[in-house]
């Protein structure tokens, strides 16, 4: 699901509503203190609740001292998080 490679933590799974449960809880149990970059370049297939999952990560980061970023961000997914206002508050690579 999650797969840390080079220093990234690389999904490798849609992010769909279907996956969202399961990719929060890998997202935060692979979260180190420092910078984590997802790296969202292998994603096929996103949803609206790419978004979500994104922001919770974002939002629980401070529990493992961690500075996410992402990398490598869907078009679809981009133009949800412009739709959103919520840009800003995912910092990308």
């Amino acid at each position: 699901m999650i797969e840390r490679e080079a220093g990234r933590l690389v999904i490798a799974v849609p992010m769909v509503m279907a996956n969202a449960s399961a990719l929060l809880s890998a997202g935060r149990a692979a979260m180190q203190p420092g910078e984590q970059v997802f790296d969202l370049g292998r994603v096929t297939e996103a949803d609206s609740s790419a978004v979500a999952v994104m922001l919770d990560w974002v939002r629980n980061a401070g529990l493992s001292r961690s500075t996410p970023k992402f990398a490598h961000i869907p078009v679809g997914v981009r133009s949800l998080m412009e739709l959103y206002g919520v840009t800003e508050l995912l910092p990308q690579v």
